[in-house]
């Protein structure tokens, strides 16, 4: 449980308001992630979880003031306090669950029902977890959302079409170059967009021509496998663009690694660069034959299936809503839990008390019945003010204070 002077708070930015560039300034990479919660750990924060992906940067977490969590953020990325303060957004209690619940189920994504931040939520919580840096709010919190976003996901449509920045990048080349079956693309960077972009690849291109590179040949020959493509060594990243016609490029690295150096070209290419940090270096264009496509260009791309899911968005809400309700209510039994502790101590006090007057005065007293009769009333009495407390929520605080006046119960809370 947190402290009575922290709040939960989430801070961070995100596509809506921070570009590509920015929002590399703030990204984390799992070794960073690490030395985050480490730090926040010996700064005495009870709970943090960070998700970092590439349309956005969010801690959520307790803390006195949210100045906190914002230091924690600008100390391990290469962003600064007054960067974030230009494009981020600060949520607090409430409104921060909402926030959660909203990025959860996919209604504040880029493309609209893009449900892939779900298993970061996931993984954040683990790592958080491992650090000892899950309360029970947050471990509550963040399996609530889940339970929003599957059911969002079997109870409407809101995901229907295979729409993400990967399908995105996809249709963008269809609908772009011609006889794309027959034309050589070369994927570099195999991570989770990349390895569904060469899915997408796959399937919607009927193309054979794919060549993949990946900074670790093993990986990429993991993908290849799946899918029977060719693969090439980092080495040969030079050789292998000068003879493609589509490069896509989905690499983690914190600079450029494609840049006009390294473009010996003498036909059209079309660059797509799926990664944050950009990973392409925009003088590649310096070349009369390159187009250049950052995947904030791609997200712009509505269609039918976009326009279709925002008839769901009143039902994913709705469920939301419903959970919401759950989680809160959860979060009222709290409040009163000190209270119905502080009644049983102090009943337990007087029956003692009780206890020990009739031993003297009774040497044939029968403690053991005395204890399991007098103990079985006072978890009758409790259970009667408990269940008070949870039917009645509107005037929850009032009948606390009532309470406690009545036991006498302010030094023991």
């Amino acid at each position: 449980m947190q402290h009575l002077s922290t709040h939960f708070y989430a801070i961070g930015l995100s596509y809506k308001k921070a570009d590509a560039e920015i929002r590399g300034h703030f990204s984390l990479d799992d070794s960073r992630k690490e030395a985050l919660l480490s730090h926040a750990k010996t700064n005495g924060i009870e709970s943090l979880i960070i998700i970092s992906t590439c349309n956005r940067t969010e801690l959520y977490g307790f803390a006195e003031h949210p100045y906190q969590l914002i230091h924690l953020l600008c100390e391990h990325t290469k962003g600064t306090v007054e960067e974030f303060q230009e494009v981020a957004y600060i949520y607090k209690n409430r409104e921060a669950i909402a926030h959660m619940f909203k990025v959860g189920s996919g209604l504040d994504s880029q493309i609209l029902g893009d449900f892939e931040i779900i298993s970061q939520i996931k993984a954040s919580a683990r790592r958080s977890k491992s650090h000892g840096l899950l309360n029970s709010y947050g471990e509550r919190l963040v399996n609530s959302v889940i339970r929003a976003s599957k059911r969002i996901k079997t109870e409407t449509e809101l995901s229907s079409g295979a729409t993400s920045v990967s399908f995105a990048s996809v249709q963008y080349i269809m609908n772009k170059v011609e006889n794309i079956s027959e034309k050589n693309i070369l994927l570099f960077g195999t991570g989770k967009i990349g390895r569904n972009t060469c899915e997408n690849l796959v399937k919607h291109t009927k193309n054979s021509h794919i060549t993949l590179i990946n900074r670790t040949k093993d990986k990429a020959l993991e993908v290849a496998g799946k899918f029977n493509l060719i693969v090439k060594d980092f080495d040969e990243l030079e050789e292998e663009i000068s003879k493609t016609d589509i490069l896509i490029v989905a690499t983690g690295a914190l600079n450029p690694t494609v840049h006009k150096a390294i473009l010996n070209i003498s036909r059209p290419l079309l660059i797509l660069d799926l990664s944050i940090p950009k990973n392409v270096n925009t003088n590649v264009t310096d070349h009369a034959d390159v187009s250049l496509v950052h995947m904030d260009d791609l997200a712009k791309i509505t269609d039918d299936t976009l326009e279709k899911r925002k008839e769901f968005i009143p039902a994913a809400e709705q469920i939301i809503a419903e959970i919401t309700d759950e989680f809160v209510a959860w979060l009222d039994t709290l409040k009163f839990v000190p209270t119905i502790q502080a009644i049983k101590h102090k009943l337990n006090d007087l029956k003692n008390s009780e206890l020990n007057t009739l031993r003297k005065k009774n040497p044939d007293f029968n403690e053991d019945q005395a204890e399991l009769v007098t103990s079985n009333i006072i978890q009758k009495i409790t259970n009667q003010f408990a269940h008070h407390l949870k039917e009645d929520s509107n005037t929850v605080d009032e009948s606390l204070e009532l309470i406690k006046k009545i036991f006498q119960l302010e030094e023991s809370l």
